[in-house]
């Protein structure tokens, strides 16, 4: 197995491996290579649904999402879909998976199934060399700060976009969370900036004016950044990404064209701040 960086910040490509045939060993070092790389990648597999299902559970048990439509003989799957006369896409945008939960995400394995003959690229950024690069005045402001998240804005009844969408489910599934603002992962102990455009709504003791610049200076400032990545899919490409230590961004440049994933979301494990504890 090589493991090879694919950028200076984030993601590394897995080659010389087939994820079907793991031996123990494979998953310890693939566990670190995903905490130090914030995602991997990996070309040409081969996969059914259920090998998809027992790779994933090689490193977390299943987070099924209450969202997306699931693959209806394998509901531990969702179904990453746009079709070819939809307009919206499913990830347009930066964001982190379910940072809206108590216990957020781990991460996700993202297996290609159906491409369009161009586009569709998906973009990684780390969070962790975002947060390294602010002046330390900033670093000492946000480590002691908690945030809100939420998804009420984006799957509730009221959220607009999704009514008529057969790709979401069950609006009313909805909550919130509250994070520290800066985490540290907990297999590598790097700072991570936890917050997202997506679904941080303020800061806790904060209203959401006064927070709003503060957040939307982060959020400008990590997007512009030279902190990511943009892989490009390909039949038999896996990408498994961090949900603690990256940002991701599905792009939706391929009007007109088919696009379907299968996704698999792992489950994580109380999130921590610099100082050890937990959100209240």
């Amino acid at each position: 197995m090589q493991v090879t960086p694919v950028s200076e910040h984030v993601g590394a490509l897995v080659s010389d491996i087939d994820v079907t045939r793991l031996s123990d060993g494979d998953v310890a070092a693939l566990n670190q290579a995903w905490a130090t790389h914030g995602v991997l990648f990996f070309r040409d597999q081969t996969l059914d649904e259920d090998q998809h299902i027992e790779f994933a559970e090689r490193f977390s048990t299943i987070d099924v999402n209450k969202f997306f439509t699931p693959v209806a003989s394998h509901p531990q799957i969702a179904q990453v879909l746009k079709e070819a006369d939809q307009d919206v896409n499913v990830g347009g945008g930066w964001h982190t998976d379910h940072s809206y939960d108590q216990v957020p995400a781990r991460g996700s394995i993202l297996v290609a199934r159906d491409l369009p003959s161009a586009g569709g690229e998906t973009r990684f950024l780390s969070v962790g060399a975002a947060y390294d690069s602010l002046s330390d005045g900033l670093k000492s402001t946000l480590d002691g700060l908690q945030a809100h998240h939420s998804n009420e804005h984006v799957f509730g009844k009221n959220a607009g976009y999704n009514d008529d969408d057969d790709r979401f489910h069950n609006p009313d599934a909805t909550g919130g969370a509250v994070h520290p603002v800066v985490i540290t992962h907990p297999i590598t102990g790097r700072k991570l900036l936890f917050v997202n455009f997506a679904f941080t709504t303020h800061f806790v003791g904060w209203t959401p004016e006064e927070s709003a610049p503060l957040l939307n200076f982060l959020y400008q400032y990590v997007a512009d950044g030279p902190f990511s990545y943009e892989f490009e899919w390909e039949p038999g490409s896996i990408a498994m990404w961090d949900n603690r230590s990256t940002w991701h961004w599905a792009l939706n440049n391929y009007a007109g064209h088919r696009r379907l994933m299968h996704r698999i979301t792992l489950a994580g494990d109380a999130l921590s701040g610099v100082d050890g504890a937990s959100a209240a």
